[in-house]
């Protein structure tokens, strides 16, 4: 009763949606310069990200695989042109700076090994110039030492962050497998990464986090989720995100 007719209705909601030539250009044009802007926002994000430097200090002591580790990072094989020296003997006595070959603005620091003749404990902490890095990546491998300790403690005294790697998980592993008649290698693996938290909180760092690594066998254990969360780090430090 007295209720417009659905025909009615109908003419009304066409009429409702309906848009001149103009405006529909006009929408055009405003989402081309809305899409440009946000083209032009992210290019300016990139170009900050690649003048912003990320300085990762790669240390731990020697023979723990930093140099290796490093080269693993960077795609490289010890006998690659550009990569970090390595060997069964100390071959780094200095730090050297490696840049990643995919992420122009990050740059790998080999430190010598802590705790050899020629850098005992406290004199590489003294000599090591930790104030100078953005970050750090303690390489440890066998077992969680004194040095590893020193280490985390002398990260966080400055107020810095840190990842813990374990690197040679497969040759621990291997070794636990041929001395066991039952072997499950899912808990020796999170029997290593808890022994590593443990002895890391003790240390007094709260919540470390722990990374189990082999440097040849990339696609087995952390070392893949290790690379992404350096990648992750690299954008933050940049204040750079691709998703914001």
């Amino acid at each position: 009763m007295g209720g417009a007719s659905s025909s009615d209705q109908m003419a009304q909601s066409s009429k409702t949606f309906c848009y001149t030539q103009e405006e529909l250009n006009k929408q055009k044009s405003d989402n081309e310069t809305l899409r440009v802007a946000k083209a032009t926002l992210l290019q300016k994000k990139i170009n900050d990200l690649d003048s912003t430097e990320l300085n990762i200090a790669v240390t731990g002591e020697s023979g723990s695989g930093k140099s290796t580790f490093i080269n693993a990072m960077r795609g490289l094989r010890s006998d690659d042109e550009g990569a970090a020296e390595t060997g069964n003997i100390e071959t780094t006595m200095e730090p050297i700076g490696y840049k990643d070959l995919k992420m122009s603005n990050v740059r790998f620091w080999d430190l010598p090994g802590i705790g050899t003749t020629r850098f005992p404990a406290d004199k590489y902490l003294r000599e090591m110039n930790f104030e100078t890095y953005n970050f750090f990546i303690i390489i440890s491998h066998c077992r969680f030492k004194e040095n590893d300790a020193e280490l985390a403690k002398e990260i966080r005294r400055l107020g810095k962050k840190f990842y813990f790697v374990r690197s040679k998980i497969d040759n621990d592993i291997k070794s636990v497998r041929n001395h066991c008649t039952i072997f499950n290698e899912k808990e020796e693996l999170a029997k290593i990464k808890n022994d590593c938290v443990k002895n890391l909180q003790q240390a007094g760092i709260p919540s470390p986090s722990v990374f189990l690594i082999s440097n040849f066998d990339q696609c087995l254990y952390d070392f893949n989720l290790l690379k992404h969360y350096i990648i992750m780090d690299n954008l933050s430090h940049g204040s750079v995100s691709p998703f914001n």
